[in-house]
């Protein structure tokens, strides 16, 4: 068995374990990709009228959301961009597992919406895309790996892609279709060309994804680049109590502070105090669109002062090259690094990545049923 041969029983049965899981991680994606712009066309409630009056502190928000939903475990106050309702976040992990967002008016505080985020279709559509609608323990190894194998048939697929001469050269960047051309050949085409074109953007695609559900991968690649930091989020604590004599709600003070030193940002997120130990913590973006330019701050909740932290999700002047690189994953992930352009881009590919699987199991399929028929033809030539 040649070189090409053993590459291509790699290819074929890592493509037929892994390809139903890839065309539902690749379908979700395309469904997701423009998320954020449907709902803002469709959920009017995301958006307030800009008046000339003072927008109201977290404290504010705070005291109406926890009347909306008491029973909910409340997360923090987000400020949008201008013009964007301000949100109050609640959520929690099991057992009481839960996640609302209260959209409120920045003015006056009135509540505009309140939104359960698990009863959503985008929901629905992240929950196959991360775990296939099964336990998230269960799921996320599924996915995670099955997107691994992706990745070794992207680098399996250039290698029997690889014309042996110019003259197979010739088939094999083009479309070069005729009106006799049968389809099995327009599909063979489709499965090869498409995949040649987008490997390596479906490459950074894959691997960027692999970052969120294998642990062990994400650690390579980290230290690989430098990384010296935790990747595992941990806050801080907050010192043993001691009196205070602020004049204001805390998170207030923490939010002016963050507005006068981030005068031009475009979002800022204050968390409420959940425990007697926890910090405050507040982060501010001067980026649209993206998330990986976020600058997270910790506070102690009694004397304000500021705690670093070890972990990647801290300031972002502490970044080096490789914490941005992990900071960018999503982004990168979802084309946003690029902007709207970007998500069309990663739209498009997912288009490539669905059809993939299904043009290469009919690949399969039509020499399969190839190997029968001629089968057939040998044993009647030996009976006769």
């Amino acid at each position: 068995m040649n070189f090409k041969k053993i590459i291509g029983f790699i290819h074929l049965w890592l493509g037929l374990l892994s390809g139903f899981v890839v065309f539902v991680v690749s379908l979700t994606g395309c469904l997701y990709a423009f998320q954020q712009e449907i709902q803002d066309a469709l959920q009017d409630f995301r958006f307030s009228k800009v008046e000339n009056k003072a927008i109201l502190p977290p404290s504010a928000f705070e005291a109406v959301a926890r009347k909306t939903l008491p029973k909910a475990h409340l997360h923090a106050i987000n400020y949008p961009a201008k013009g964007r309702s301000v949100e109050a976040i609640f959520f929690d992990f099991a057992p009481n597992e839960h996640y609302y967002i209260v959209y409120h008016n920045p003015y006056t505080a009135e509540v505009l919406h309140v939104q359960n985020m698990e009863e959503t279709f985008f929901h629905w559509v992240l929950d196959g895309h991360y775990y296939l609608w099964l336990p998230p323990e269960i799921g996320q190894p599924i996915t995670s790996y099955a997107t691994l194998i992706f990745v070794i048939l992207l680098i399996t697929g250039i290698v029997l892609w690889w014309p042996k001469n110019k003259a197979a050269a010739k088939q094999r960047f083009w479309f070069r279709w005729k009106d006799a051309t049968q389809w099995k050949r327009k599909n063979y085409d489709l499965h090869n060309i498409l995949g040649f074109y987008s490997s390596a953007l479906l490459l950074i695609i894959a691997v960027t994804g692999i970052f969120f559900g294998i642990q062990w991968f994400t650690y390579l690649i980290y230290n690989a680049t430098g990384g010296e930091k935790n990747l595992l989020f941990t806050e801080p604590v907050s010192q043993k109590p001691i009196q205070t004599n602020f004049k204001k709600p805390v998170t207030d003070l923490i939010w002016e502070k963050m507005k006068a030193e981030h005068p031009d940002a475009v979002s800022l997120e204050v968390h409420a105090i959940e425990s007697d130990s926890s910090t405050i913590g507040a982060n501010v973006n001067k980026k649209d669109g993206v998330y990986w330019s976020i600058d997270y701050r910790y506070f102690d909740q009694y004397t304000l002062k500021e705690i670093s932290v070890d972990h990647v999700y801290g300031r972002l002047k502490d970044a080096n090259v490789a914490d941005k690189l992990i900071r960018m994953t999503y982004d990168i992930h979802t084309g946003g690094i690029l902007g709207f352009a970007g998500k069309v881009l990663a739209f498009l590919l997912s288009v490539v990545a669905t059809s993939l699987p299904i043009t290469g199991f009919m690949v399969w399929w039509g020499r399969r049923k190839k190997k029968e028929r001629t089968a057939v033809k040998s044993a009647k030539v030996e009976v006769i």
